[in-house]
């Protein structure tokens, strides 16, 4: 399941940073299903499989901190195998349960600011703001979304088809290209994080072009997200450079294709930040 596990990471089969969190937690489980002779043992196997799902992915701040949660919990805290295995399985339970809620309670937090009426554009797919639209609904909002496609995997047209499923919610779905053009007609911009360290937004690419845009219109941005993707330190961003095929299937002789995950949002152009544990200030 480990192994399984990272190379999904890797290839990006499950994109939400909170789900990918929860994954590598859970498969840390199958650990416990091994023998060991010693809990020494199971610590360093423990430690070296931590080090591979962080390495999996060394973008997503909800990765880091909760696989690093497992191991803090329980390297050096027992003092045999049986008593680690235990601890691991109740340290993972407590840590998935913890990501989850934190996700959960960041959206009903933003769900709160959404009002009926509203016109709110949004970039890439973010399972937190889905939440928050849905919950807003739930409340009898009634919403109109303009959704990027969020190139090069085009994440985006599945979050416009399950707006889509939403009665109460009417979808566009736009190129990333056209944000400057809709923004007008909007009252928000709504996004997701995969982290903020040092008071700069790390996100899906394209985010930072849609910030200036918005902000440059006076349209406010909101960035919504669980209180683990704020990181004070311990943890390095290192930006993801996908496949070149994602944007040129076959390679021409003299370019050089160009597809970073993520760019970097000065939070300074942000005028909410939402979180479980309600409003960041920077």
């Amino acid at each position: 399941m480990i192994d399984e596990t990272i190379e999904e990471i890797r290839e990006m089969q499950t994109h939400s940073s909170s789900v990918v969190a929860v994954k590598a937690t859970q498969s840390l489980a199958e650990l416990t299903e091994r023998d060991y002779a010693t809990v020494e043992e199971f610590e360093r196997d423990l430690e070296r499989n931590v080090g591979a799902l962080k390495r999996a992915n060394p973008s997503h701040a909800s990765l880091y901190n909760a696989l690093q949660d497992v191991l803090r919990s329980v390297q050096g805290e027992t003092d045999t195998f049986e008593d680690a295995r235990e601890l691991t399985l109740d340290t993972i339970d407590r840590v998935v349960e913890s990501v989850e809620m934190g996700k959960s309670r960041a959206a009903e937090n933003a769900a709160t600011t959404i009002n009926d009426g509203d016109t709110f554009l949004t970039h890439d797919y973010s399972s937190t703001v889905m939440e928050a639209v849905e919950l807003a609904v739930d409340d009898g909002a009634e919403l109109t979304a303009y959704v990027t496609e969020a190139r090069p995997r085009f994440l985006g047209r599945k979050f416009a088809r399950e707006l889509a499923a939403i009665d109460g919610v009417e979808p566009h779905l736009m190129v990333d290209g056209a944000s400057g053009m809709f923004l007008a007609e909007c009252d928000r911009v709504i996004i997701g994080m995969d982290c903020i360290v040092e008071e700069t937004l790390y996100n899906r690419i394209g985010t930072f072009p849609l910030v200036a845009t918005a902000n440059k219109m006076d349209v406010p941005v909101t960035v919504v997200g669980s209180s683990t993707k704020v990181v004070d330190g311990g943890f390095r961003f290192e930006n993801e450079i996908r496949s070149p095929s994602e944007v040129m299937l076959e390679p021409v002789e003299g370019i050089e294709l160009e597809n970073p995950a993520y760019d970097a949002t000065p939070v300074e152009l942000i005028d909410q930040v939402i979180t479980d544990e309600g409003l960041v200030e920077f």
